[in-house]
């Protein structure tokens, strides 16, 4: 199938942020001031039409929906690295097995033809997923940085998706109101919210706190 580029009709998918992600609900009204760019063409988009995406392209695939990517902005770019940085110095510390990816990283996250993502942080325990083209199942941890075009998908698609994908765990960080919002799904809890100041508790590890106040950010 040929991606189609998006047109002067571009159109961008509104929903609203839920507070109980069991009764998630997507909103079909569209607005074309924000959100991701997503591609005309409904679901029937594949893994196929990933692949055949122009070289330097991104997008993301959500039920057989495809939304282009925008370039993150310096300050997404610096969390990402600092906080990379914190999660793998703590597993090399601790010899864990897992293993820690920063975006552009490939996430098969159904391990089917109609989703694909690539989180700005993820962390696997599990090596069998892993292969030279990306991760094939869900990650055990989800971090993704907001951006002005990302954050109705952050919390509204992506979180719906992780947590019936099977992701233990699941962070948005929000630099502009200093917040970090986690996802317990493993332990069935709705979501904490906890200001950039406070020790931030990692629920797939038993030591790791993060301060991101203290990263220099």
């Amino acid at each position: 199938m040929e991606v189609r580029k998006p047109a002067a009709q571009e159109i961008f998918a509104e929903r609203k942020p839920v507070k109980d992600l069991g009764k998630a609900e997507l909103v079909t009204t569209l607005r074309p001031e924000e959100g991701f760019t997503m591609i005309r063409g409904g679901k029937g988009y594949t893994i196929a039409d990933i692949e055949a995406l122009p070289e330097g392209e991104r997008a993301e695939l959500i039920d057989g929906e495809l939304f282009r990517m925008d370039a993150p902005m310096r300050t997404h770019q610096k969390i990402l690295m600092k906080l990379a940085f914190e999660i793998e110095f703590y597993i090399r510390r601790q010899r864990g097995s897992c293993e820690v990816y920063p975006a552009p990283f490939a996430v098969y996250i159904k391990n089917d033809r109609h989703n694909y993502v690539e989180p700005d942080i993820s962390v696997t325990c599990d090596r069998d997923k892993l292969d030279e083209k990306g991760c094939h199942g869900a990650p055990d941890w989800v971090i993704e940085i907001v951006s002005p075009s990302s954050a109705k998908m952050d919390y509204a698609y992506k979180a719906k998706l992780y947590r019936e994908a099977g992701v233990r765990e699941y962070w948005i960080v929000d630099a502009e109101k200093e917040t970090v919002t986690v996802y317990d799904f493993a332990h069935g809890k709705g979501a904490a919210v906890y200001h950039f100041t406070d020790q931030i508790k990692a629920g797939i590890f038993e030591e790791l706190y993060l301060n991101l106040s203290e990263m220099d950010i």
